[in-house]
């Protein structure tokens, strides 16, 4: 039923950089979207990234952006086919290497994760391109050919710019190629509107709120949205869909290219039960990576709730039945029999629950001791309820930083066909920020034709060109927010001034009238 996809991705380090500066001009100049991904040094303290203020939460990223580094930055220029019939983009995805020249420090959990998943510290240190972050430091980021400068095409171009759980990867990508990061929160949010006039969208605001999904990090929502998209054209159109398409590349380009297979989910799916690790199943993180006994199958996962929801369906078809044949009615229940105990429907999660306080939600191999509770926070007395949200908000930041990307599944159930050498070749070489960047456009692109089908019919032909040119109206401007209810608004309001740094950057990109129509309001 679906198919399986190969995505080419160009390696770009700092020998090949002034080579393939012209392609990624091009691609970022014609695209219709730019999607964006990042591999960074580390992120400093959890706690503080979860604080309950979104200033003091501010402060902590903005603490990490200065004090670490982008490793390597990927995107994923999609630009839609005017001439096809359906919704059709011509992809081109590309990871490059950087290398900041500034002192910065590297975490020793970033480097064991990074390590595990095949990146190459030995190419960063010989081949990386080399930045300096914050404010510019004697070059021109108008011209010249390197990454600040690349930065700066991009905001030119003026494309809707997609990430996914972006708000850490804006403030690196904001103080590593553009400006030392305002102090406060909604200078940094007005700096940010306007340096992206067409809109940033953030794909995990979109499938916990729009799509819905069981689940949001990022594996889960692009192999979901890519069974559901291949379902769709499967039968012939019914449903939502869309159609992606690469570059032929030429002979001298195949030396750089990573081909990335993704192979169809019924090839992936050994048969008969399996143990399905629950913690890894909400969140995609396990504090036993690798040595969990338990299925970390992404596949088996979103098969798995696909069952749970029909099941769930028809009990509630049977309870109705009862009531109206005046039986009694069953015991309600938001935990489906046969599901991972900890996984329910969207919004019926208590807040202040962590999926091991659940009804049954306890898995003995993925139940971490005190001991080993290193990242995680530590009970406060008094408080126990914010903890739990807490530690539940924690496992969100591991997943999207430290889990995201894996193209071919890195962990194999124990009921699998795969060797252990296969296994090994899957674990080290499936996490690149290149492939995450296609994950979060194509977690876009699906839910532009998913919502546009739901909006046919609903509106006039007028109105439904106008949303075509936003893409996703009802996600603009939305960065999610792990723990809120509401996202970050990314917009500069009457209260808000723009920092001074920003008006002088934004003279430079796009010339003197912006900059005098911005300075009216600029600030330090």
């Amino acid at each position: 039923m679906t198919s399986s996809l190969v995505v080419p991705v160009i390696d770009v380090q700092n020998d090949n950089f002034k080579e393939l500066w012209p392609a990624m001009l091009l691609a970022i100049k014609t695209s219709s979207f730019v999607a964006l991904d990042m591999e960074l040094s580390g992120l400093g303290n959890r706690k503080s990234l979860l604080a309950e203020s979104i200033e003091d939460r501010y402060k902590a990223i903005c603490h990490a952006a200065r004090s670490r580094s982008v490793l390597s930055l990927g995107f994923a220029c999609y630009k839609k086919q005017d001439n096809k019939t359906a919704d059709t983009y011509l992809v081109q995805v590309y990871n490059l290497t950087l290398l900041c020249s500034e002192e910065y420090i590297i975490e020793p959990q970033s480097v064991h994760f990074l390590v595990q998943h095949g990146f190459d510290f030995n190419k960063q240190y010989s081949h990386g391109i080399p930045y300096c972050k914050g404010n510019n430091k004697g070059g021109s980021d108008s011209q010249g050919v390197h990454i600040r400068a690349l930065f700066t095409e991009l905001l030119r171009a003026r494309k809707p710019l997609v990430l996914h759980n972006g708000l850490i990867d804006l403030a690196f990508l904001y103080q590593c190629f553009y400006a030392h990061l305002p102090e406060r929160l909604v200078t940094f949010t007005a700096d940010l509107s306007e340096m992206f006039p067409a809109g940033i969208y953030d794909t995990k605001y979109v499938t916990e709120f729009e799509l819905r999904f069981t689940a949001s990090y990022l594996e889960y929502a692009y192999k979901k949205c890519k069974l559901d998209n291949s379902r769709s054209v499967a039968s012939e159109g019914s449903g939502p869909h869309f159609h992606v398409e690469f570059c032929q590349y030429a002979d001298h380009m195949s030396s750089y290219v990573d081909y990335r297979q993704c192979p169809a989910v019924e090839t992936l799916c050994p048969g008969g039960q399996t143990d399905i690790c629950q913690r890894f199943s909400a969140f995609g993180w396990c504090p036993n990576g690798s040595k969990c006994p338990l299925s970390h199958d992404t596949d088996l996962i979103i098969l798995q709730d696909e069952k749970c929801k029909e099941e769930k369906k028809s009990k509630k078809k049977r309870k109705r039945g009862k009531k109206r044949g005046g039986g009694d009615a069953a015991k309600d229940s938001s935990i489906v029999e046969g599901a991972p105990e900890n996984k329910v429907a969207h919004l019926e999660v208590n807040a202040e629950e962590t999926p091991d306080q659940q009804p049954g939600g306890t898995e003995e191999p993925c139940t971490e001791s005190g001991a080993e509770r290193g990242d995680h926070l530590p009970a406060t007395a008094g408080d126990q309820g914010s903890d739990v949200k807490s530690q539940k908000n924690e496992d969100d930041i591991k997943t999207e930083r430290e889990e995201n990307g894996v193209c071919e599944d890195s962990r194999v159930s124990k009921h699998s066909a795969k060797t252990d050498t296969e296994k090994t070749k899957l674990e080290t070489a499936t996490h690149r920020a290149g492939f995450d960047a296609f994950m979060t456009g194509y977690i876009f692109a699906y839910s532009h034709a998913f919502i546009k089908k739901d909006d046919v019919g609903a509106a006039t032909e007028k109105e439904l060109k106008e949303e075509e040119q936003l893409l996703l109206p009802t996600c603009l401007n939305k960065i999610y927010l792990s723990g809120k209810s509401v996202p970050l608004q990314v917009v500069k309001s009457t209260f808000s001034k723009s920092s001074k740094a920003h008006v002088q950057k934004m003279e430079m990109v796009w010339g003197r009238e912006h900059s005098v129509h911005a300075g009216k309001q600029g600030t330090k």
